[in-house]
């Protein structure tokens, strides 16, 4: 092959864009401070060029490369459209969107609920899945690490259905396993009966409901917060019901618990099956449960791994960290 030959072979296979921001605002949102966001896509993009001129953006690289940058900026520009703020992990999340064919504007924009100025919205792909499988499923199971989002979403998707009137109450749960399920009477203020065990779940609460309004709401059976073991014999008709640390129950208390489900209800577990508490010798039920009910219709399975955790970008490293020391264990 000739030298000449080999360029226009390269020529042939390089393309170019060029896109034109509104205005300068926009620019300065998209590029991000210091042009962090765009360093962002300089790196999942090695060799693609990406050069910014006054309002305009020239893209050079691959055919496949140029149009997945293309399509990257005109979703981040939906974004920024909606009043939503960029962040370094949003442009890192939509890149790794794109790659699996979704939209991120899609997933970025879609609210769940706005409290005090604060929106909530599914921040990745799983958690965007997570959600939806809660609008059409009656019981849905969230599994995966600490800070992907399972329980806090799980709670803006109860105040959701409650603040609409689809449920008449909210029941959130979790199992006390170093109190051994024995709590007995609680005695105290409101803020005492509030177990540490359940502590997590009136934090997400608080967030999302005027927090002078949840001891009337608690008071009046509207919004429910107790141990497991108080969900014994009961059946719960037009309710939100969350169960979360499921991964801290045994198999006859999971059994016990989806049977609590009533008309009209939705229930909403959640669990990450790394971390157990449970005496030895005694078998996780979430770890069990996806055996038994994993393919029955109305009941889904949702999984979020490490890409999914939405806390301090170090959680997921660390999450990773602790998945590739537990498969070098078992080898």
């Amino acid at each position: 092959m000739t030298a000449t030959g080999g360029a226009a072979e390269k020529a042939a296979a390089t393309s170019q864009a060029r896109i034109t921001v509104p205005n300068t605002h926009a620019m300065v949102s998209l590029l991000g401070a210091d042009d962090v966001y765009l360093r962002a896509v300089e790196e999942a993009f090695p060799e693609a060029d990406v050069l910014v001129r006054g309002n305009e953006i020239t893209i050079t690289g691959s055919p496949a490369d140029v149009g997945m940058i293309e399509t990257l900026v005109a979703e981040m520009l939906a974004v920024l459209r909606t009043g939503q703020a960029l962040t370094l992990e949003s442009v890192e999340r939509s890149v790794s969107m794109l790659r699996s064919g979704t939209r991120p504007a899609e997933v970025l924009t879609a609210n769940i609920l706005s409290n005090r100025g604060r929106t909530i919205r599914a921040k990745t792909l799983n958690q965007k899945r997570y959600v939806d499988a809660i609008d059409t499923n009656t019981v849905v199971f969230g599994i995966g690490p600490a800070g992907t989002g399972k329980t806090y979403l799980a709670v803006a998707k109860a105040v959701q259905a409650l603040q609409a009137k689809r449920v008449n109450r909210i029941v959130l749960t979790r199992p006390a396993v170093e109190a051994g399920e024995r709590l007995g009477f609680l005695p105290g203020t409101l803020s005492e009966k509030i177990d540490p065990y359940l502590r997590p779940l009136y934090d997400a609460l608080h967030d999302m409901i005027d927090p002078d309004s949840i001891p009337r709401l608690i008071t009046s059976g509207t919004i429910e917060v107790a141990p497991l073991a108080y969900m014994r014999g009961r059946t719960l008709n037009d309710a939100f019901i969350i169960l979360d640390e499921a991964q801290n129950t045994s198999a006859e208390q999971m059994k016990m618990f989806l049977t609590r489900l009533g008309f009209g209800s939705t229930m909403v577990i959640t669990g990450d099956v790394t971390q157990v508490d449970l005496p030895s010798g005694v078998s996780s039920g979430l770890r069990v449960v996806s055996s038994i009910l994993e393919g029955i219709e109305d009941v889904a399975f949702c999984r979020l791994t490490s890409h999914d955790v939405v806390r301090h970008r170090l959680v997921g490293r660390i999450v990773e960290a602790y998945d590739r020391y537990d498969a070098s264990q078992q080898q």
